[in-house]
């Protein structure tokens, strides 16, 4: 399903709000209708409307597909179950025998999948420090088909600068996958930056609101777009019409509520800056973040993901968890709730003793829309009593 009129020159919100399939033709509805399908009546045999089977492609499906896709500057774009999905599909765009080469502070889930799925089917797996494009050119083997990256990392928040690493994973003629889940589209474009695919959890920011699991992958190259699309269809891992439903919902509102993220996150890191119970602050707003110039470079703002070190180590991160009223001790993140985790217990469990392990005293914040002042006096009682 294409989109109802040109988007090309539009704005961003405008796309968001106009970038699926529009009014149904039938009724007028402003929403696009959740079809709860199946299968689909066929004119004659092998001709239809251009929906045979509901796992090859259904309209819900096709308008959320439309819409991400332009929202992140590709011609092709792909949803699936979960955000895990999509990056099966596109590690099987790999074969064994293949190395891929992957950022060192790469979600857990990532990690698991890459080391322990695809790697005793014959994937090669490496972690390597991509905040240098030389350590990833000591890094290469003549079988590296692919650098996997995360900008902002999670959890770290480390800063990758895309188009240094896009320079030499392209030397080599190599494919740059990048996870785009922590920025979104509105706060950065990975393929105008040389990605040659864009993943993304739409359960997180594109969703927005806590109620749907979901994944996406967009990508420019037709031939990239092809095999991806037969890994869709053929391994099967497509989300419901009502999962899609709910994140084109949410995209409707994805620049207002980055905005509001990314604001509420600099007033909470300005109060973690300043607060002795706390160590150290990775965000990349601040100025003496090592990613920080990139960041100002190559991202609109800096995101609302924020993580913080304990100083009183893994026991005080642990309490300052269970002390927060207003932050939701939970796992995921982009929702309108504000969230807390310690990720060495929570999220990133998966990578102890691996060299994506992450420290045990960190403590990640995914913040809300919620009243600023409200988020940072939650955190500072919670900090208060671990400091007391």
């Amino acid at each position: 399903m294409t989109p109802r009129r040109p988007l090309d020159g539009l704005g961003f919100e405008t796309v968001a709000i106009h970038g699926g399939s529009g009014p149904d033709p039938s009724t007028g509805a402003v929403n696009t209708p959740v079809y709860l399908s199946s299968t689909f009546r066929q004119r004659q045999v092998g001709v239809h409307q251009g929906y045979e089977y509901a796992r090859s492609g259904n309209p819900s499906r096709a308008s959320l597909e439309s819409v991400v896709a332009a929202l992140e500057g590709a011609p092709s774009g792909f949803a699936f179950a979960s955000g895990l999905a999509a990056e099966d599909a596109v590690l099987r765009l790999l074969a064994p025998g293949d190395h891929v080469l992957l950022c060192n502070d790469a979600y857990g889930g990532t990690y698991r999948l890459a080391t322990r799925v695809h790697g005793p089917a014959g994937l090669a797996v490496d972690s390597v420090d991509l905040l240098d494009a030389g350590t990833l050119e000591r890094a290469w083997r003549p079988a590296t088909r692919m650098v996997w990256v995360e900008t902002p990392t999670n959890p770290m928040l480390r800063v990758i600068d895309l188009q240094a690493v896009a320079s030499v994973v392209h030397a080599h003629g190599a494919l740059l996958v990048v996870d785009n889940t922590f920025a979104t589209p509105w706060i950065q474009r990975p393929l105008d930056l040389g990605a040659d695919v864009v993943v993304h959890s739409t359960t997180k920011y594109l969703g927005g609101h806590s109620d749907v699991v979901g994944g996406f992958a967009a990508v420019r190259d037709p031939e990239l777009a092809d095999r991806i699309r037969f890994l869709q269809n053929a391994a099967g891992a497509v989300p419901g019409p009502l999962d899609c439903y709910l994140v084109e919902r949410g995209l409707k509102t994805l620049a207002v509520r980055m905005e509001r993220h990314c604001d509420n996150a600099l007033r909470v890191v300005e109060s973690l800056c300043a607060h002795p119970a706390v160590s150290a602050v990775l965000h990349p707003s601040l100025p003496g973040h090592p990613g920080h110039e990139v960041a100002r470079r190559q991202m609109r703002a800096f995101g609302g993901m924020v993580s913080f070190l304990a100083a009183g180590g893994e026991a005080a991160a642990v309490d300052v968890c269970a002390r927060t009223r207003i932050f939701t001790l939970a796992e995921s993140l982009g929702g309108v709730e504000s969230l807390i985790e310690h990720p060495a217990r929570m999220t990133h469990a998966s990578v102890a003793g691996s060299p994506n392990e992450v420290p045990s005293s960190l403590v990640r914040l995914s913040v809300g829309l919620e009243t600023a002042d409200d988020l940072v006096a939650d955190l500072t009682q919670a900090l208060d009593a671990v400091a007391s």
